[in-house]
């Protein structure tokens, strides 16, 4: 290496030694530094490493390449390839193995003097050293050398050669090869296949050429430009790298005519590619005067089936170093580590950190891989974030079935937990919705139940004009107050916001009783509030304040109330409309809001955003006039869509202005869950079609299957195709004739097509419980299952053998009769099935196939054969 750029070489059996070469041979200790001081005259490294030299050979000169012999023992064996062709072999200290003493300085000669390029040692047969030659058009370029050879019969001494002081050796020429390849040809690079002892791949100098030393008159080659640094991959020994100027071929000796990969050309020509001899698939590259190695990280071992076929890559650089890299060396043993030499002999150690894989699964598990590390994320026991995530929410509410109760929708709200009052108001809000849409039809078939789910807000608008207020008496009180008279469309909206029931009374008790049940003190006394009966409301108070959970300072609030009077200048009047505000609960304060606001004016009570919506609205519908109305819930409305608030659903209904305030909630919370549920409950066809419900629809089904969650998916799909028909799949599978490839998918189901009896199939007994035994469309015979030998279409439950057959494939009663038992079902691999329920049976205790001499694992070939629904495993 006599002028050029230095090239480094860590040990193969020491781990903390390499050599760099140049003009001589240089040895250096590794060691660590990260507990003690640089000691004097070691060079450093890294932050945590330092290189002391240990010695130095310059009696090799004229070096152009170097290898270091394979075996434990002698540890310091080098061969140098020299520039007139000759091997020496030499060591770095002194060996004190008289076995292996006389190797030391023994050369190897060609016949004809011309450059070594190349030097490999054998990895099965340590002794033998192949050697890659310029051409000479007498000679052979490669040549292949046995260092213990003691067939010699052209070993002539030569003058001593002093080694160290005070020792002397004889040094001896070996001019006979083992084995002498690829005449009239130039070798720039070689690398032993790691499969077989005699099998060597050389870079010619316009072919990669594979030579057999069984038979060396023979050999396989490829033409390519690509023929240096050949190197083959240590874990995976059919995939060898060579590299032409500055583009890197990647080879797959199965499949020799063309290399499987062409890495990216780089703009400068390449001095040194190497795969990592700890990580499997990780190639290094490096150009000329660069300070960066690129690394290419194939992700797969490549197959040679089809023309086409690539490994995928990923490529990425790293730059162990400012200056420019003459040369770079993977460690042996240490995971993704390497040493850089620059031109002026600084080195450098240097790790490659791996990238960093993460993995989220569906249930907020988190894990990461580098290298081969594999981390779990786990949550601290007292960290209540991972309850309130809302992908935990919906996925203990499909387990709890929630949204499926389509008879009593009010009650989805509990199995959802109960703890959001949103999703309360939401679900009582649908389930007066279908309630009074199902009366109105049986009353009048017409359009108008479809006006109930087109909200508040239209109902509203379709009255507007026609109301008149009167005045009305208060319960408990000498004073009359204006209310709206209530037409159709009003009692329509308080029987939605559940004020009253359905019918034509418009008495809240009922309403105000099940408050009461629930323990909504405050709630039930402002509604009784609302309809003038403060009597009533007062009751209710100090019931409150009496029962167990109860507040005692309600006693305070009724004494309040019953000390009200109308006058305007009052000081009770005027201390209400000071303290109410400091009052905890929206109810109470709006109860004084209304008591002490002038006729007409109830912003006190429209507007506090504390109070549910369906009361507000109720209060507006008994108090506004059409106009003040119309405006309110077209400006509440508003709010609602803004704020994605499901309150709001109440006066959007399941429109287009639904969609949108759907939007906006799923958007702030990410439930499509209950956008799913809620769209699909009486949305009319327009809006179902809706791209953003068609999205929320499918992610709820991605994610219910990506929890595993598959029968909880198939339930929402029945649901699905029940509330909205346009939704049910076709059929997409069927099983056809062996013969004529038309379905019998229909003569399985014991149904006659066409008008045909069943005993021209070939069907006996009852519709119920049919036999057919052939294709309808050409009569041909089913065929068997492999284990009762009977034809396809039999029945499990009408096979002969009765109840001993089925207790030996432990079948109860309810699967025998169950339909699945009856499916077809075959191996895609050998073809062999039979009924689905004799097939599950036999799979349980048995892996191959119950056809005699057939040995396919038929359930080991389907990767999802192992799956189990996480529904049927976590609680």
């Amino acid at each position: 290496m006599s002028g050029t750029k230095p090239d480094i070489l860590w040990a193969p059996h020491q781990v903390d030694r390499f050599v760099v070469c140049d003009s001589e041979l240089s040895l250096y200790h590794v060691e660590s530094t990260v507990n003690s001081e640089l000691k004097a005259g070691s060079l450093r490294l890294s932050e945590d490493s330092a290189a002391t030299l240990l010695s130095i050979n310059s009696d090799t000169p004229y070096m152009k390449c170097v290898a270091w012999y394979l075996n434990y023992d002698p540890e310091c064996l080098l061969a140098v390839g020299q520039a007139n062709g000759r091997v020496v072999l030499t060591s770095l200290g002194q060996d004190h193995n008289s076995k292996f003493r006389d190797l030391i300085g023994k050369e190897f000669v060609p016949k004809h003097a011309r450059q070594c390029n190349t030097l490999a040692w054998n990895p099965l047969d340590s002794n033998w050293l192949a050697a890659g030659l310029d051409k000479h058009r007498a000679d052979f370029s490669v040549l292949i050398w046995d260092i213990c050879s003691k067939y010699t019969p052209d070993i002539v001494p030569m003058e001593k050669v002093k080694l160290s002081a005070g020792e002397t050796e004889t040094t001896l020429l070996v001019t006979k090869p083992l084995y002498e390849l690829g005449q009239n040809d130039a070798c720039l690079s070689l690398c032993w296949l790691p499969r077989d002892q005699k099998l060597l791949l050389a870079g010619m100098h316009r072919n990669l050429a594979i030579f057999d030393l069984r038979n060396t008159s023979q050999k396989m080659f490829v033409n390519t430009k690509a023929v240096q640094g050949v190197t083959v991959d240590p874990y995976f020994h059919d995939r060898v790298a060579s590299f032409y100027e500055g583009q890197v071929a990647i080879w797959d000796l199965r499949k020799f005519e063309k290399p499987v990969l062409t890495l990216t050309e780089q703009p400068k020509p390449l001095t040194k590619v190497a795969w990592c001899p700890t990580r499997t698939g990780l190639l290094a590259t490096l150009t000329r005067d660069s300070n960066i190695i690129r690394l290419y990280d194939m992700q797969h071992t490549p197959t040679p089936i089809g023309d086409e076929t690539e490994p995928t890559i990923i490529e990425r650089s790293v730059q162990p170093c400012d200056n420019y890299i003459a040369s770079f060396a993977w460690h042996p043993t240490s995971q993704n580590r390497m040493i850089v030499v620059t031109p002026n002999r600084t080195m450098s150690d240097f790790t490659v950190f791996e990238r960093i894989s993460l993995a989220w699964s569906p249930i907020t598990s988190l894990m990461w891989a580098c290298g081969r590390h594999l981390y779990e994320c786990a949550e601290e026991e007292n960290d209540n974030a991972l309850e309130k995530d809302i992908a935990t929410k919906m996925r203990l509410r499909a387990l709890s079935r929630y949204g499926l109760d389509t008879e009593q929708l009010w009650r989805n709200h509990i199995l959802a937990g109960n703890e959001d009052p949103q999703l309360k108001s939401l679900w009582y809000t649908l389930h007066f919705m279908k309630q009074y849409t199902e009366d109105m039809d049986q009353k009048s078939p017409g359009n108008k139940g479809s006006l109930v789910y087109a909200g508040i807000k239209s109902i509203v608008k379709s009255s507007l004009g026609m109301v008149e207020s009167s005045r009305h008496n208060w319960i408990g009180l000498d004073k009359q107050t204006d209310i709206q008279n209530l037409n159709e469309e009003r009692i329509l909206a308080l029987q939605l916001c559940g004020w009253i029931k359905k019918g034509t009374d418009v008495d809240v008790g009922p309403f105000l009783n099940s408050l009461v049940q629930e323990e909504e003190w405050e709630r039930a006394a402002a509604v009784a509030l609302f309809n003038l009966d403060i009597r009533r409301a007062i009751q209710i108070l100090n019931e409150g304040a009496s029962s167990e959970k109860g507040d005692l300072n309600l006693n305070v609030v009724a004494m309040a109330l019953s000390g009200y009077t109308d006058e305007k200048n009052s000081l009770w009047r005027e201390m209400c409309s000071t303290l109410r505000l400091q009052l905890n609960n929206p109810y109470l304060c709006v109860m004084f809001a209304f008591l002490t606001s002038d006729t007409g004016s109830y912003d006190g009570v429209l507007y506090e955003n504390k109070v549910a919506v369906r009361d507000r609205v109720a209060f507006a519908c008994k108090f506004l006039s059409d106009t003040q109305l119309n405006r309110y819930i077209e400006k509440l409305t508003n709010e609602m869509k803004e704020a994605g608030n499901l309150e709001g659903i109440l006066l959007t209904g399941l429109t287009k202005d639904g969609v949108d305030l759907m939007e906006s909630y799923v958007d702030r919370t990410g439930d499509v869950q209950t956008a799913s549920y809620c769209m699909l409950q009486g949305s009319p066809l327009d809006v179902l079609k809706d791209e953003r419900v068609q999205y929320w629809i499918e992610n709820y089904r991605n994610l219910l299957d990506a929890w595993r969650f598959w029968h909880k998916r198939a339930e929402f799909d029945i649901h699905r195709s029940k509330l909205d028909p346009s939704s049910k799949p076709l059929a997409q599978v069927f099983v056809s004739c062996n013969f004529c490839g038309k379905s019998i998918s229909y003569s399985c189901s014991a149904v006659p097509h066409q008008g045909r009896g069943f005993s021209q199939y070939g069907v006996s007994g009852s519709p119920t419980k049919s036999k057919v035994t052939s294709c309808p469309g050409c009569r041909k015979p089913l065929p068997r299952c492999a284990l009762c030998l009977i034809n396809m279409g039999t029945p499990v439950s009408s096979c002969p053998g009765g109840s001993k057959s089925d207790e030996k494939v432990d079948l109860s009663k309810d699967k025998k009769l169950a339909q699945f038992n009856n499916w077809f079902t075959w191996c895609h691999n050998c073809r062999h099935g039979g009924h689905a329920g004799h097939m599950l049976s036999w799979f349980r205790d048995h892996a191959e196939c119950p056809v005699s001499a057939c040995t396919c694992k038929c359930m080991q070939l389907d990767t999802t054969g192992n799956l189990v629904p996480a529904e049927t495993v976590q609680p």
